[in-house]
């Protein structure tokens, strides 16, 4: 072996020692966690289970705050409900910032209001907020287009008669027409074949994003985006619809009224206009595209997906679909629509709502954040731009909080006197200045279809109670229940 050739293996040597000695290397000081190896982080502590399981595991050993190497980065893991609230409520300005998902950012990069960071989401989300309020409250009200479509959903449940039906697009239909109705200013006919197609693309990203090849795509995504998986398609998917909102928005400018704005994109059409001599303004084109893309998912997929865990809850649990239907019969009859004045005068519903959020846990490991500049927390020093993930699925299972976390009772949202009963530890919709922009809009539409479809309807299923499977099929980003049949039987 020459001089040379020994030389080369000495440095490489050398090099790898160094790698190893010498990772991480980060700014500040980050709470304890597993040794990461270089470049690989925390791989050997992953497993099969995906994200959740691997990070319960490592939160045996290391407590309430730890660190992560998913891949070469560290993330912080925030467990439990006190360590969530101290960041994202009592320090909400420093942990404001939002994190990347590696497998929609070729599409959504950082752009529209869920994605961005520093004064784009800021301008963004209170244009969106401003916006949604004036045509969710204004002219129509919200409740008053939940009402229709709930009664549009009634009519199609009628015609099925009874026959064992896959409920996911009709309660996609129903929940993707509330924000259609205010983003693009109309609602689709069920049979309408653009709809359906937009979301099958939905349902079939969502289903990709909480897939196990996903969470492996975020450990890897600099050296895995070279390779064919799930993130092509879900990027094919994402462009597909963003084709469909940017035809969207070419009808609505070639129609715009400025002195009577329709929907939210002709609102923002008109913003645009108004500040197209601004250089440095966040109302250009790409913001557009982004912001209705994710309201539009955002406010589809997850509503849909509750009522799905809700109504195959309800089949398992025979008897709380029984006593909600007693509730309603009690407060508001059979010859009425459902009202948000209700929702007051009816906890036990109330509560099996909230349960049934608590229990089917959509987002399990919230969508990331990051420290917006040097933050002290707990005694630890976090660098400004370090990854925080708050496990919201650790609050919603806190064992503090709730006393059978991984039951469905809806007593967890009773007190004593049989009233409904706010919880700390209850944050599906996540906390702090980043909580979901449709948390209103989203409560309203679950009490109204919730209690209209059982005013209308009792629910059964050729499965017995004891054999209904409620493990999700997918569980990552987000959690999607198994399949199933549902009979709706008019009362």
């Amino acid at each position: 072996m020459g001089p040379s050739v020994l030389l080369l293996l000495a440095l490489l040597v050398g090099f790898v020692l160094l790698l190893v000695r010498g990772y991480p290397k980060a700014r500040g000081h980050l709470p304890p966690g597993p040794r990461p190896l270089p470049l690989l982080g925390n791989l050997l502590q992953m497993d099969r289970g995906g994200f959740l399981n691997s990070f319960m595991r490592i939160r045996e050993k290391y407590g309430d705050v730890f660190t992560v190497h998913l891949g070469p980065r560290p993330v912080v893991m925030l467990y439990g409900t006190e360590a969530i609230r101290e960041a994202l409520v009592d320090q909400a300005e420093a942990f404001s910032g939002r994190g990347t998902i590696a497998v929609i950012k070729p599409v959504i990069g950082d752009y529209g209001m869920i994605f961005s960071n520093g004064e784009r989401w800021k301008v963004l989300r209170r244009f969106s907020l401003a916006t949604m309020r004036d045509f969710g409250m204004g002219k129509r009200s919200v409740e008053d287009r939940i009402q229709e479509e709930a009664q549009c959903l009634v009519e199609e449940l009628q015609k099925s008669q009874g026959a064992p039906l896959d409920p996911t697009f009709l309660f996609q239909c129903i929940t993707a027409n509330i924000i259609c109705s205010i983003v693009f200013g109309e609602r689709y006919d069920y049979k309408d074949r653009q709809f359906l197609r937009l979301l099958d693309l939905f349902y079939r990203t969502f289903s990709l994003m909480s897939s196990f090849s996903s969470q492996v795509f975020e450990l890897f995504s600099g050296f895995m985006k070279y390779f064919p998986g799930a993130h092509r398609q879900i990027t094919r998917n994402l462009q597909e619809i963003l084709d469909y909102v940017g035809q969207s928005v070419e009808k609505h400018r070639a129609t715009l009224d400025p002195s009577n704005p329709r929907d939210f994109i002709d609102t923002y059409l008109l913003r645009m206009e108004k500040e197209k001599s601004n250089q440095h303004t966040e109302f250009h084109h790409q913001n557009l595209l982004i912001s209705v893309l994710s309201l539009f998912f955002a406010g589809t997929e997850t509503t849909s997906t509750t009522l799905r865990y809700g109504f195959l809850l309800m089949l398992k649990y025979p008897h709380v679909a029984e006593k909600v239907q007693k509730e309603i019969d009690q407060v508001i009859g059979s010859h009425r629509l459902p009202t948000l004045e209700d929702r007051t005068k009816m906890p036990y519903t109330d509560a099996v709502i909230h349960e049934i959020q608590r229990f089917s846990d959509l987002a399990p490991i919230g969508a990331p954040h990051k420290v917006t500049k040097d933050t002290l927390f707990r005694g630890y020093l976090l660098p400004k731009n370090t990854e925080v993930y708050p496990i919201l699925s650790s609050a919603l299972h806190d064992p503090q909080y709730f006393e059978q976390p991984g039951t469905f009772n809806p007593d967890h949202f009773l007190d004593a006197n049989g009233a409904l009963k706010k919880s700390e530890a209850f944050m599906p919709f996540s906390i702090g200045k980043r909580i979901c922009l449709g948390e209103g809009i989203a409560r309203n539409e679950l009490f109204l279809f919730f209690t209209t479809i059982l005013q209308n309807f009792s629910v059964s299923s050729s499965v017995a109670p004891k054999d209904i499977d409620l493990s999700p099929k997918e569980s990552g980003i987000g959690k999607v229940p198994q399949t199933y049949q549902i009979s709706f039987l008019a009362r």
